[in-house]
């Protein structure tokens, strides 16, 4: 029922050899994901993300900056502070240790949410044809 936010493998800085610059989990003045604090079975003091809710901004060494998003509702149970000394990881081990955030969905829109998830086949080919019509 959590959620593992990472980089999708077609995200640019996957795919062109980009070296990543800074991960900053600072949102705006007020908001910081890392000031994020969980506590007990209920998590507590999770903030809580829309789906437009950015995680952080990561930028790369040619100057591009890229926000990621929730791109799910629910409450965040983790920022990973690893990839703030050692970036590398990000790109080196993106489904694993290189993740960005945990988060919690509401028990009642979990369902709803995983019934709408790509298969690795599924998005594959939405890649595919992504590719096809920019080509």
């Amino acid at each position: 029922r959590i959620c593992v936010i990472t980089l999708a493998e077609a995200h640019p800085l996957l795919q062109s050899g980009k070296t990543i610059k800074s991960i900053n989990y600072q949102i705006s003045a007020n908001c910081s994901r890392l000031q994020n604090k969980v506590s007990g079975k209920s998590k507590r003091g999770a903030q809580f993300l829309t789906e437009l809710a950015p995680l952080c901004r990561i930028s790369s060494s040619d100057g591009e900056e890229y926000t990621i998003y929730s791109c799910i509702r629910g409450r965040l149970i983790e920022v990973n502070e690893n990839i703030l000394s050692n970036p590398a990881i990000l790109q080196e081990k993106p489904s694993t240790e290189g993740y960005i955030a945990v988060v919690l969905p509401k028990f009642e829109e979990s369902k709803s949410v995983t019934q709408g998830l790509l298969t690795q086949k599924e998005y594959r080919e939405v890649l595919l044809k992504r590719l096809n019509s920019s080509s």
